[in-house]
């Protein structure tokens, strides 16, 4: 079962160099096989391995990274930012366990205060995760549907070394390789089933893998700001109170366009809509729906 993450110190594998490195100059292509985090063109990037079997992490160009791996104990690893967000991702791929071996292809990332790990998950391998965690409802978000799990960890590695916190997942019901994340979908639902979240630390579109074989090529978009295209439904497990239709009322700013944000709590932005009506989805998200 999966958790994160203490990392060791970097080194480098025999890998290939597409050009030089001066000292403050990023490489384009760079091969790891032992943990650890830093930058590569642009892109934060995080491996770990608890180096019981062979990983290998490489480096591309761009938001580009590729990984093979052969029975570990347990990997993740990836590209994204430091700290993440509520964003819009981008990503597209190949992503190859052997036999559907057990491994996932997820958005993952952290927060603190409180300490949460959280995946949004687009393809599993033949174990899922959520049959081990607790179901709280489901998220409707690009074009799929997303159950919701809550996991609690106890005295396991963390970002804040050993910890108790609690996992987040969201895991879709049926594998996709590339596309859209529409991460504030999946917070918002998060919220609405009251698993809150914290200060962001690093978010990566990461590859994870244990007990099995396999090889990954991932490309990570730009990250945009969240528009949140998607309204998330109420989650299942937690509420049965009907969606509101009701509008809140203008703070006096510029209104929100078709399908942007209209309120919710700790919203800051504009109450009104100038197309359709603002829609409650939940306590956290409403959105100018027609």
């Amino acid at each position: 079962m999966v958790s994160s993450r203490s990392f060791s110190s970097l080194l480098f594998a025999a890998g290939a160099w597409a050009r030089g490195f001066n000292g403050s100059e990023l490489v384009t292509r760079q091969s790891l096989t032992s943990g650890g985090t830093g930058t590569n063109n642009g892109y934060y990037y995080s491996f770990y391995t608890d180096n019981s079997g062979p990983v290998t992490y490489t480096n591309d160009a761009g938001g580009a990274y590729s990984v093979t791996w052969n029975s570990p104990g347990d990997f993740i690893a990836g590209k994204g930012w430091n700290p993440g967000s509520p964003q819009v991702i981008e990503y597209s791929g190949t992503w190859s366990p052997v036999n559907n071996g057990n491994s996932y292809l997820s958005v993952y990332g952290w927060t603190t205060s409180p300490l949460v790990e959280y995946y949004i998950t687009d393809a599993i391998g033949d174990y899922n995760p959520g049959s081990a965690a607790t179901h709280m409802g489901s998220v409707e978000s690009d074009g799929g549907t997303y159950n919701i799990y809550l996991s609690v960890r106890t005295n396991e590695p963390s970002i804040q070394g050993t910890s108790t916190f609690n996992q987040y997942w969201s895991i879709r019901t049926a594998n996709r390789i590339g596309g859209t994340v529409t991460t504030a979908n999946h917070f918002n639902a998060w919220k609405a089933a009251g698993l809150d979240m914290g200060t962001f630390n690093y978010q990566i579109v990461a590859v994870e893998g244990y007990g099995s074989q396999g090889t990954a090529d991932i490309t990570v978009g730009a990250g945009t700001p969240a528009s949140a295209t998607t309204a998330p439904t109420a989650p299942t497990a937690t509420s049965s109170k009907p969606v509101s239709t009701t509008t809140p009322p203008s703070t006096g700013s510029a209104c929100s366009a078709l399908w942007g944000q209209c309120g919710g709590i700790g919203w800051s932005g504009a109450t009104c809509c100038s197309a359709g009506t603002c829609k409650v989805g939940n306590s956290y998200y409403s959105q100018c729906l027609s």
